[in-house]
This record gives structure tokens, sequence and C-alpha cells, in this order.
């Protein structure tokens, strides 16, 4: 049983990985202007269409569930709800985490950036941060998961982004309102505590860990994409500002640059049980697919 649990422990982080692609079109215009007209600096996209492939980290404290990832809190019972985020934190110990091996593993396969999840719809923060205690420095593993990613994925030369969510359920619970992502106050833009909350927490991201090169907004983008151009005109926003199709190619050819979102297996999270995991083979010839959508080259 203890062989089963450790074997199990390492498996909720090396099967949490998610398949990132870059494409791009050249319908009507150039990348370029394309990219100008969004915000993104130019030069940046086409610096960003040259990675083609890139390593999305999913993870979050509701890994330990094997569960996708923070939607088992929509349309929960209070009681549910309480629990996930009073009493999953203490029992979060990635003993077996090494960011280091991460890094060179993913150089190995030729990936040329990392995209990792600060916080997901749950609202739980992967970093340390002084906005809400629910985060990773009040677990028993104590310590700041996003800076150790930053550091080592630089330390092998690969680009960090990170993901972000603007959605954030345990914000709408202490609200006293129902978890759901299609309720108007899910909106930072219809939830004025919510939207100060996210800007708090995208300075934080963007002060604290060095200059970030893509930033994912998994919601509604306005006023925190704004508010990263401002701090960071160099960084790149990705979903919020351009084309992330997830889990299929685009049956036709989309303006300027785009990123295609791969799970490995079926899911965004980290599955005990009954995965099917997408061969080597299969990767590499959806990858060919993907670089072969350049309508430019």
């Amino acid at each position: 049983m203890s062989n089963e649990r450790e074997r199990l422990g390492a498996s909720v982080f090396a099967l949490s990985m998610i398949f990132l692609a870059c494409g791009c079109s050249t319908v009507h215009t150039d990348p370029a202007v394309q990219c100008t007209e969004l915000g993104n600096d130019s030069e940046r996209c086409e610096w960003f269409m040259d990675q083609a492939l890139g390593m999305f980290v999913h993870w979050s404290v509701d890994s330990q569930l094997g569960s996708v990832i923070s939607h088992s809190m929509v349309g929960a019972s209070d009681d549910y709800l309480d629990r996930f985020i009073n009493d999953l934190p203490r029992s979060f110990y990635p003993d077996k985490f090494d960011p280091d091996q991460w890094a060179r593993l993913a150089k190995l396969a030729g990936m040329k950036y990392v995209v990792f999840t600060t916080k997901h719809h749950s609202g739980f923060c992967m970093y340390d941060t002084k906005t809400t205690g629910f985060n990773v420095t009040n677990t028993p593993y104590g310590r700041d998961i996003t800076r150790q990613i930053v550091k080592a994925f630089r330390k092998h030369g690969l680009s960090v982004g990170f993901y972000f969510s603007p959605d954030d359920f345990r914000v709408l619970h202490k609200q006293g309102r129902d978890v759901s992502r299609r309720r108007p106050e899910a909106l930072p833009t219809n939830n004025p505590e919510l939207m100060a909350h996210n800007k708090t927490q995208i300075r934080e991201l963007l002060s604290n860990y060095g200059p970030i090169n893509m930033l994912f907004l998994d919601g509604e983008p306005n006023e925190l994409k704004q508010l990263a151009w401002r701090m960071q005109p160099d960084i790149l926003v990705t979903r919020g500002e351009m084309e992330t199709p997830e889990q299929k190619m685009p049956d036709e050819p989309m303006p300027g640059p785009w990123e295609a979102n791969f799970t490995l297996g079926t899911q965004w999270h980290f599955k005990p049980t009954n995965e099917d995991y997408k061969s080597g083979t299969k990767l590499v010839e959806m990858l060919i697919n993907i670089t072969n959508a350049k309508a430019n080259e």
C-alpha cells in the first residue's frame, strides 16, 4: 500500500501535463499586423510563432481528488465547498515535486516554453500571495511552487508563461453566491470585489517573478490584460487576445498567431484510473499537422 501511494503521488505531477503547439495563418494580412491590432507587440508575436511546442501544466490542490480541475465545485453543496476550501489544503504535500526534472524533460522533448497554472477557477493560488490564505504556502508543503517552476525552467533556457483564471469560485462562495461560471457575478466586470482581487494578484505575479513571457487569461480578460501590458509591455497575452482552441484543430485558417491546447490524456487534470494517454507517435503526428497549418511558410 505504501508503494502504491508513492507511485500515485508521483503520477499526480507527471500526468497532469498538457501538450501545446503554436500556429499561425496569413488570412487577410500578415501575423505581425494582426498582433499589432490585438495589442500584443508584433515582434513578440513573431517570436511566439517560432516556439512551436510548449508544456502546459494544469496542477492545483484538487489533483488529490483525481477529478476535473476546479469544476467539481460547480453546483456543489455548501458542505462540499467548505471541505474543498478548508480540508484539501491540509493534505497537500507533493514531496516528489522536482521542477528541475520537469524542465530537463521538457527541453529534451523539444519544448520551448512552459505555461503554469498560478490560479485555476477554484481560486487556489499555487504561489505566495497576500490576497488569500487559500494558497500553497498554507499547506503542509508550505513553499511557493510557482517560484520553483520559474527558476527551474529559466535555468534550462525555456520561456515562462502564467495561466491565470479571472473566475474565482472561492470568492463567489465567500460572497454567498452559487458557484457557476455562467452567473453574471462570475465575470470580474460585474463583480467589483472580484476585479480588485484579480488585479492585485496580477500585480503580484508580474512584480515578484521577473519578466514573464506569456499570460493565458482563462476567462474575461478585460482590464486584466491591459494591466499586464502596462506592467510588462513585452508580455504576450495568448488566451484573451488570440485563438486558443482546446482538444481540436481549427476547421479553417485563423488570422494571426494561435495556440492549440491538447491534453496528453483525456482531461485537464490528473486522472488516477481509466485514463487513455496519447502515444508518442500520435503526439508527433499532431505537432506535424499543426506546424503544417502555418500558411505563411
